[in-house]
């Protein structure tokens, strides 16, 4: 390593932090190395719908922000053959009884310049998205930008692109701590001994975030809540768009199965960590059915497998994205968007690690928190 180099640890084998690995090590001037306690992808975004989107009200630069992030997904797909597990094709939304009129919604999504239109269960039908008509409103919401990624699938493109430029990738490294000394981070340190120094680190450990920062005497506001997965077994079932039901989520996914969730049915997850977490069948079974209902011919429908485990959300709801407070070195990336986010997000804090501000990274920074992510008293 030449003496002009950084040397920048990335901790996390989820979206966020492989892509912030890769951003920069291609970007270059920097010696890095990617860990992770586990396997790549198996934590949060081994089970996240990574519904790809911004047609919900957000701030005006949260919604800026995912914008780029779904314009870093095309450019993305522009040189990657991704086709199989990067898809474009929409989202059809309708609330519950309780969630309003997508008549607002619309109205909110047209005045910011986001695709959005009002579909009639017939139209729906001539558009071939691979929904019952007869399982639908009145009206639903159609969402042509959006898209959906396997999470899975582009971290392992990630990787390929980290190595070939340079990087070290190291998974089943255990627990991790990062060492600070006079303000500054020094390296990174794990159980078995092992120690990597570092002029930077790169925090990106999703629900482990504000654990691991209190370990450096730093506070994060979080609200971090149980997220469960189901995947399908493969099955001929037509469906071309994500849904977000009243009481489903479902989306295609890569090798023909679907993959769904609802928040109702993460909170009926019990267990802990230590035990392993299990999600009843019954509420397995009610999810398949409500998928089910939305399918032409009503395939029948087998889970294959169920993720369950924290999901990352920050104390306000939007994203943590930045160097902390009173530790110099010390970046963080923290969110529930993970999927929208993961391109832009790891590209722009990687420019950030290397000494360029980015304004766009300027609302989500830690110290907006005012005392929170800055040293406990």
């Amino acid at each position: 390593m030449s003496e002009s180099e950084m040397r920048v640890v990335v901790i996390g084998g989820g979206a966020l932090g492989v892509s912030t690995a890769a951003h920069l090590a291609r970007q270059g001037g920097a010696e890095v190395a990617l860990v992770t306690q586990g396997a790549f992808a198996d934590g949060a975004s081994g089970r996240s719908l990574s519904w790809l989107n911004s047609s919900h009200q957000h701030s005006p630069a949260y919604h800026a922000l995912r914008v780029e992030g779904m314009r870093r997904y095309r450019q993305f797909a522009s040189r990657h053959d991704s086709s199989a597990y990067l898809q474009f094709t929409g989202n059809l939304f309708w609330p519950g009884e309780d969630g309003g009129a997508v008549e607002e919604l619309h109205e909110h999504l047209t005045a910011v310049g986001y695709g959005a239109e009002l579909l009639t269960p017939a139209e729906v039908e001539r558009r071939g998205l691979g929904v019952d008509r007869a399982a639908l409103p009145d009206q639903v919401l159609f969402t042509p930008e959006d898209g959906w990624v396997d999470l899975g699938s582009l971290i392992g493109a990630l990787l390929e692109d980290f190595v070939a430029a340079g990087g070290v990738a190291r998974e089943h490294a255990g627990a991790a701590r990062v060492e600070v000394e006079n303000g500054r981070v020094t390296g990174v340190s794990f159980a078995d001994g092992a120690r990597i120094a570092a002029d930077a680190v790169v925090l990106a450990t999703g629900p482990a975030v504000p654990p691991m920062l209190r370990e450096a005497g730093l506070e994060m506001p979080d609200q971090t809540s149980m997220a469960a997965l189901v995947r399908t077994e493969p099955v001929d079932h037509g469906l071309h768009v994500v849904v977000n039901a009243p009481r489903v989520a479902v989306r295609p996914n890569v090798g023909g199965n679907l993959v769904l969730d609802r928040d109702w049915a993460a909170a009926h997850v019990d267990g802990d960590p230590g035990t392993g977490y299990r999600l009843p069948d019954p509420v397995v079974q009610e999810l398949l059915e409500e998928v089910r209902r939305l399918l032409p011919g009503r395939p029948a429908l087998r889970a294959a497998s169920v993720g369950i485990g924290p999901k990352p959300i920050p104390g306000d709801g939007e994203p943590v994205l930045g160097e902390v407070d009173g530790i110099d070195g010390y970046f963080v990336a923290f969110t529930h968007s993970g999927a929208t986010l993961a391109l832009v997000a790891g590209e722009l804090l990687a420019r950030e690690v290397m000494g360029s501000p980015q304004e766009l990274l300027s609302a989500f920074r830690p110290g907006r928190f005012g005392g929170a992510a800055s040293r406990s008293v």
